[in-house]
């Protein structure tokens, strides 16, 4: 676009006003605490992160971290439980 925009005085049509969806600036520079550790990994879930990280350009710790992250808050609060594979069910009632 190399011309000027002219702007005009006509009825816009309908118009929605659209909530503010985007968080604070203050939320965007928020860190949550991290503590080192060091974790063994099979080589396969390893190698699945590094590839799946390499697809959409970031460290893959940090995708890793994410996942626990979104487990341990999933069970702490008091998602639903998946029963084990390996463990028959109780049938009660």
């Amino acid at each position: 676009m190399t011309g000027k925009i002219k702007y005009t005085d006509e009825p816009l049509g309908d118009v929605k006003v659209v909530q503010d969806f985007l968080p604070p600036p203050e939320d965007l520079v928020f860190r949550e605490d991290s503590v080192k550790v060091t974790i063994a990994l099979s080589k396969r879930s390893l190698a699945f992160f590094k590839r799946a990280a390499q697809k959409h350009n970031t460290p893959y710790q940090r995708m890793i971290r994410r996942l626990l992250d979104a487990y341990a808050a999933h069970h702490t609060s008091g998602g639903d439980r998946v029963a084990p594979k390996n463990r028959p069910r109780s049938r009660t009632g």
